[in-house]
């Protein structure tokens, strides 16, 4: 037995705190919840019954495990709120008020959606630039070799090979990091055999089984008591200060050495993740990144959904403290503290972050928007799309669909009684079973994929799209961004969009980029509207007009439309009869959604997801989807641009 005492003056902190700014930027994506209780949330699992059924005792117990049948999965998303720069068809620079994404950006890059599992979200932050993970400092290029880092924005154009590996690996501002150290000076430290006491300089915040670094010293001699131990004793009787100052390890080696004085030996709480992200990333990557359309969601019914949204502040327009919330349009809310209209919820001030949740029970095309002053921020380019892909996509191969939407109804969250509710969206079909099976094999990517639960394969499709219709006023965005004040009676539409860009750059498949104020190049426009259909093949355009001002119409030459969904909510009456109808033209005005499926097969399938014959496949070649109003067709009156893209039948 050995024992020894140091008197420590106050010194230094140790090299494991790390800077509080961190805290500001919160993420919210739990591996687990008391609904998804299972270790491993990072894929769909197959859909045999409803979620809420009774089970055993008659309620679904999640506390307890007794859960019936866990559905969906656990979905995350960052964005930022700020500003940004777009170009139009004819060149002109515009600025936004504008969401960017955060997360996701290898998808986003690539017209996918951005949303993604915890998996992804749930780990350090990455450090090594070996495989191009480090975001760096925007004003960095990607035109290095080797292992260059790639940056948030970008100095000058990316060409292919650049394109390809950003998009092979950058994914944003992703990663967690450290806890921020409680560090404090040791007073005294002694030992007892394989016990070490420390009586520390303040009251000690440390608990039974805590993590604690002890920091060597200049100076200071532990022989090997430097290292990370676990607490096992708090509120220990000690000569200097009262028990909560002081706490005890075991440490199995033995022989404590004197200990000389010293500045700085101290013991700090290890470090972990805790959700926090580190304010470089977030601006690095956040600052004048904004997109139009703004980053697309993509969940399915039963997932819980975690979006966090960051305001990064507007660079252009530093005079303004603007909020910035997220709503999503026409969409069931968990509860209106999730709404995002700041009268009945809460708006996020500049540098702080707050998460959003979502339980998906209905799926249909929806879009979300920021409801601060909503007609300026809509009008500035804050608006985007989100859609929730049915349960039907995880029905099992050999399981009828009819079989399926029938265990739906019986499920006590998505019940649907078309004979007591007439808002009910999905009866059963009135025709029956018609023996179309599902066709989930573990993959939802690489599965059948419907729009909606039609219990009869109906709204089969093959390829999906995003339609973002949208136009603005470029002299109110331009009055925007120089202090005046904006006529919002005066405001008049001339530039017009389909996800935010104009003909002939909606069939650019690249993603476009802006060269911003600081001379940085950013993905402004990341969406292209090329619609590519397999020959025999369906498509399913999730249409929404995200207008201010103008009533927005489509029209297709061609290739017939077929309607079988309006505002999330399929088209089929009480009895189950489909009201799904043909036609080459649609309208919607601001603030509606409409699902339609372009069908190059000439003939009707009983199960659309059979092959189509052969001699009544629609023959090869490019036709158009465009506005047939003619002042749409054109940016500011010049001869292109405008509501117009191509339908490519492969």
């Amino acid at each position: 037995m050995s024992s020894t005492r140091s008197w420590l003056a106050l010194g230094l902190l140790s090299a494991f705190a790390l800077p509080a700014l961190g805290q500001s930027f919160r993420v919210q994506c739990p591996a687990s919840t008391i609904t998804h209780p299972a270790a491993d949330n990072n894929h769909e699992p197959a859909y045999t019954a409803g979620t809420y059924a009774p089970v055993t005792s008659g309620v679904a117990d999640f506390k307890t495990g007794n859960t019936g049948q866990v559905n969906g999965a656990i979905k995350c998303q960052q964005i930022s709120g700020g500003d940004g720069y777009a170009t139009m068809a004819d060149g002109t620079q515009t600025y936004m008020f504008s969401f960017g994404p955060l997360s996701g950006l290898a998808d986003i890059v690539q017209g996918r959606p951005g949303t993604e599992f915890p998996g992804v979200f749930n780990n350090p932050y990455p450090v090594s630039t070996s495989n191009y993970l480090v975001p760096g400092d925007p004003a960095t290029t990607v035109d290095g070799v080797g292992t260059s880092p790639i940056s948030g924005g970008f100095v000058q154009p990316l060409s292919g090979p650049q394109l390809a590996r950003l998009a092979g690996t950058y994914n944003g501002a992703i990663g967690q990091d450290y806890s921020i150290a409680d560090t404090f000076n040791i007073w005294d430290i002694s030992e007892v055999g394989n016990t070490v006491t420390v009586v520390l300089n303040a009251q000690s915040p440390f608990q039974l089984g805590d993590q604690i670094v002890i920091g060597q010293g200049t100076g200071t001699d532990l022989n090997g008591y430097a290292g990370t131990f676990t607490v096992t004793a708090v509120n220990v009787a000690n000569p200097f200060f009262p028990p909560t100052f002081a706490f005890q390890y075991s440490d199995p080696a033995t022989g404590l050495a004197d200990v000389q004085s010293s500045s700085d030996a101290t013991a700090s709480s290890a470090p972990a993740i805790d959700g926090h992200v580190d304010p470089r990333q977030i601006m690095d990557v956040g600052v004048m990144n904004g997109n139009i359309p703004a980053p697309l969601f993509a969940i399915d019914e039963d997932d819980e959904f975690f979006l966090t949204l960051t305001n990064v502040g507007m660079i252009m327009r530093p005079d303004l403290f603007e909020q910035h919330t997220v709503h999503f349009h026409g969409y069931p809310n968990a509860s209106n503290f999730f709404d995002g209209v700041p009268d009945a919820s809460v708006a996020i001030n500049i540098a702080a972050s707050f998460t959003y949740y979502y339980l998906a029970p209905d799926a249909g095309t929806y879009f979300w928007h920021c409801h601060i002053t909503p007609p300026e921020h809509l009008q500035m380019g804050m608006v985007g799309q989100i859609y929730v892909r049915p349960r039907q996509d995880r029905v099992p191969a050999g399981t009828h669909l009819y079989a399926a939407l029938q265990a739906q109804k019986g499920d006590l969250r998505t019940r649907c009684d078309s004979t007591t509710d007439i808002l009910c969206s999905n009866p059963l079909p009135a025709a029956g079973d018609n023996g179309t099976t599902g066709g989930f094999t573990g993959d939802v990517a690489t599965s059948k994929k419907y729009a909606y639960n039609d219990g009869d394969g109906s709204t089969y499709y093959d390829v999906e799209y995003p339609v973002q219709m949208h136009s603005f006023d470029p002299n109110f965005h331009f009055v925007g961004m120089t202090f005046n004040p904006e006529g919002f009676a005066d405001m008049k539409d001339k530039y017009f969009l389909l996800n935010g860009r104009s003909y002939p750059d909606t069939v650019n498949p690249d993603p476009l980029q802006t060269q911003s104020a600081d001379g940085v190049y950013h993905f402004s426009q990341p969406l292209p509207t090329i619609i590519n259909i397999p020959a025999g093949g369906r498509a399913l355009l999730r249409i929404s007009n995200l207008n201010v001002t103008e009533e927005q119409t489509l029209a297709s030459l061609g290739v017939p439309m077929q309607v079988i969904a309006l505002n999330a909510r399929l088209l089929r009456d009480q009895a189950g009869n489909n009201l799904y109808y043909n036609t080459n033209s649609i309208t919607l005005g601001g603030g509606e959604s409409l699902d339609l499926v372009l069908d190059t097969c000439t003939v009707a399938r009983a199960d659309p997801s059979q092959a189509c014959p052969t001699a009544n496949v629609m023959p090869k070649g490019t036709y158009y989807l465009y506005t047939p109003n003619l002042d749409h067709l054109s940016n500011d009156a010049e001869n292109f641009g405008g509501q117009m893209t191509e339908v490519r039948v492969n």
